[in-house]
């Protein structure tokens, strides 16, 4: 099984067992300076969002992931940091994606590269006019993705995985316009696993058949408060079965999370996560799980 599990270097068959490998990119400073043209709040520190981004990380090698730096040079953009939007990780390898996001769209190419770079085979790519976006795919269990329909994906990109994912079910549930399509709501906005049978959600938003599925697969709710979903409450990163990586400053929500039986590690992500409407499902592309 040890020898296993060396020689493994991709896989998820959920999104809440152990995080083993997961792949990153690094700030540039150069593309903070396109700050507005990708909507970020404000004008980045660099220095700080370097140092966020690095503390982040060794947060991940500290959980006992081993963190792949993603090297390829890539037109400005600042939301590349983001890495979990450009592709969705199978058990086949490396399912590339196709962001609505127009300006994110030169990010696919370079992390086609990182990803064989890390040892993953390119399974497919998604082509116009289908857009998804990895923020809006959960996986549920090894046999059940979940979509977001919204602003960012569409119902080409969502009959598309469904054909690149023979066997899966693909369940599509429309998100909710919210503050429209100048702002990104991804489903990972709204629902983050925490283990097979437990996830963090805001519930007001939660599309009523998704509710339902939830409670008929018997996976129990910790709800984030109300002020706490426009600090990315909902958005957790699972190292592992009710271990949890979330962005500081949601105390409520991590109270409640830790009275589930969840152990939770938060970082600062002032620079990294509050200026780009990223959390830490965002900064990261988990490559493997075991």
């Amino acid at each position: 099984m040890a020898s296993e599990m060396t020689e493994r270097r991709y896989g998820l068959a959920n999104m809440t067992d152990t995080l083993r490998r997961v792949l990153v990119r690094p700030p540039s400073a150069e593309a903070a300076a396109v700050w507005q043209t990708f909507g970020w709040r404000r004008e980045p520190d660099t220095a700080r969002l370097a140092e966020e981004h690095e503390a982040f990380c060794a947060l991940l090698e500290e959980a006992g992931a081993e963190v792949v730096r993603a090297q390829t040079p890539l037109a400005l953009s600042p939301d590349a940091i983001y890495v979990y939007d450009p592709a969705l990780v199978t058990t086949e390898g490396a399912l590339l994606l196709r962001p609505g996001k127009a300006g994110r769209r030169d990010e696919v190419p370079a992390m086609a590269a990182d990803l064989v770079e890390a040892g993953l085979p390119i399974a497919g790519s998604l082509e116009g006019p289908a857009m998804v976006e990895g923020g809006d795919t959960v996986w549920l269990d090894e046999r059940t993705l979940l979509v977001g329909r919204g602003y960012r994906t569409n119902d080409a990109g969502i009959h598309a995985l469904a054909e690149a994912l023979p066997g899966m079910d693909v369940i599509a549930y429309d998100l909710p316009h919210l503050n429209g399509a100048g702002e990104v709501l991804h489903l990972m906005s709204i629902i983050s696993p925490l283990d097979t049978d437990l996830a963090v959600v805001y519930l007001p938003l939660l599309p009523v058949r998704l509710v339902e599925l939830l409670a008929a697969r018997g996976i129990e709710l910790v709800e984030v408060p109300e002020d706490e979903f426009w600090t990315m409450g909902p958005n957790v990163l699972a190292l592992g079965p009710r271990r949890a990586l979330a962005l500081d400053g949601n105390p409520v929500t991590r109270e409640r999370m830790e009275a589930a039986g969840v152990e939770v590690t938060v970082y600062t992500g002032d620079e990294i996560s509050k200026l780009g409407d990223g959390g830490p499902t965002c900064l990261t592309r988990p490559l493997l799980r075991a």
